[in-house]
């Protein structure tokens, strides 16, 4: 019997404005009016001015930790420009442009990373997760919605992030297994930015893109330029329509890069490169959307101060609102758990802080002191 083909297929990447504000204004026709990149652009810078302040929050010991976003402002900030205020969002920790566009207060997550819970209150009706540290947990979380809207019958869709490292998880491929052979749409989306934490991607996978790994579920794939907020949102319309239709997810590659170190507990000088470094610097989305609106006339240089006075100030509200909020009362363990509490021994928990094994019976307190004795 003759040899022939099983499976033949190709990837595209989607690249529509370049690094020197070069534009394909036949693939990006139509794709954001002026004034809404403008209105991008804005949203960035502001998001650029929180991401140094809270660097410089965890340095001065007033935060514990912090994963810049530096660089990657245009991944998560295009695919939540071009959803449905219905669709979820499940971000990992990378994504504060997209849930600031979103309508996430600020604050939020400066409270997450000073290890206030109350960060990871979404205020209701925003479609958004709390961020997930762990890698890749957050996919399935996103198919789980999928399938919800779909059991539902509802028009809603789950987009998700995550990093080149997390594909390696076995998380990923559980979500990208269900969500394919149950018709779910989602939108998987792999934010590349070339290491995880220390690892290189090309340790991380073998394959020339990392999307191939989507084909194995039978996904459609597609890698763009992550840099390049035209060809995100592009590539987000195309994945949003085949999820609608035909509850299919998509599995989107975006080349983008961590400036940053992986946290403030990082430091990428001892296993990255300087010229790679510099090289993706001048790569910058910010950088490169900002001489988009200059060649159309849209922006000026005395905008651009007034956009920066202007980020610095909100920033420095934010910080405000984030370090004067009144420290939460000890009984909110309980009552955020519970809406009533009967219980008198959870209401005596409650009341005195202690469990009643050795609160309320006397009799614990010399059953412990016999123990420290024989140890």
């Amino acid at each position: 019997m003759p040899i022939k083909p099983a499976f033949q297929t190709t990837i595209d990447h989607v690249s529509i404005l370049d690094s020197a504000g070069g534009f394909d204004a036949k693939l990006g026709k139509g794709l954001i009016p002026d004034d809404d990149a403008v209105k991008l652009y804005e949203h960035m810078v502001l998001c650029r001015q929180l991401d140094e302040i809270a660097f410089k929050l965890q340095r001065s010991g007033r935060m514990g930790t912090y994963p810049q976003n530096w660089g990657q402002e245009a991944t998560s900030l295009g695919a939540a420009y071009t959803l449905e205020k219905t669709d979820w969002l499940v971000t990992c920790y990378r994504e504060n442009a997209g849930l600031f566009w979103r309508g996430l207060p600020m604050e939020y997550i400066l409270w997450h990373w000073m290890g206030d819970e109350r960060g990871n209150q979404i205020p209701e009706g925003l479609h958004v997760t709390p961020i997930a540290i762990p890698i890749g947990t957050q996919m399935l979380h996103a198919t789980g919605l999928a399938w919800a809207a779909k059991y539902r019958k509802e028009d809603g869709i789950a987009c998700t992030f995550f990093g080149d490292g997390a594909t390696s998880e076995g998380d990923f491929h559980e979500a990208a297994n269900f969500a394919a052979n149950l018709d779910l749409p989602v939108v998987f989306f792999c934010q590349n930015n070339g290491w995880a934490i220390s690892v290189p991607t090309k340790i991380q996978c073998s394959a020339p893109t990392i999307a191939q790994r989507g084909l194995a579920y039978g996904m459609d794939c597609v890698q763009c330029d992550g840099n390049d907020i035209f060809a995100v949102v592009k590539v987000m319309n195309d994945a949003i329509k085949r999820a609608r239709k035909d509850h299919r997810p998509t599995f989107i590659e975006a080349l983008t890069y961590r400036i940053g170190d992986h946290t403030t507990a990082d430091d990428a000088r001892r296993y990255r490169d300087a010229a790679e470094l510099d090289a993706w610097k001048l790569r910058d989305p910010i950088v490169r959307l900002g001489h988009y609106l200059r060649g159309k006339k849209l922006w000026t240089d005395k905008k651009e101060m007034e956009l920066v006075e202007g980020a610095k100030a909100e920033v420095s509200a934010v910080v405000e609102r984030a370090e004067g909020i009144a420290p939460p009362d000890k009984s909110e363990m309980f009552n955020s758990m519970y809406a009533t509490i009967d219980d008198p021994e959870l209401i005596r928990q409650r009341e005195t802080m202690r469990t009643s094994s050795l609160g309320q019976d006397p009799s614990q307190t010399g059953a412990r002191q016999e123990l420290e004795v024989q140890q």
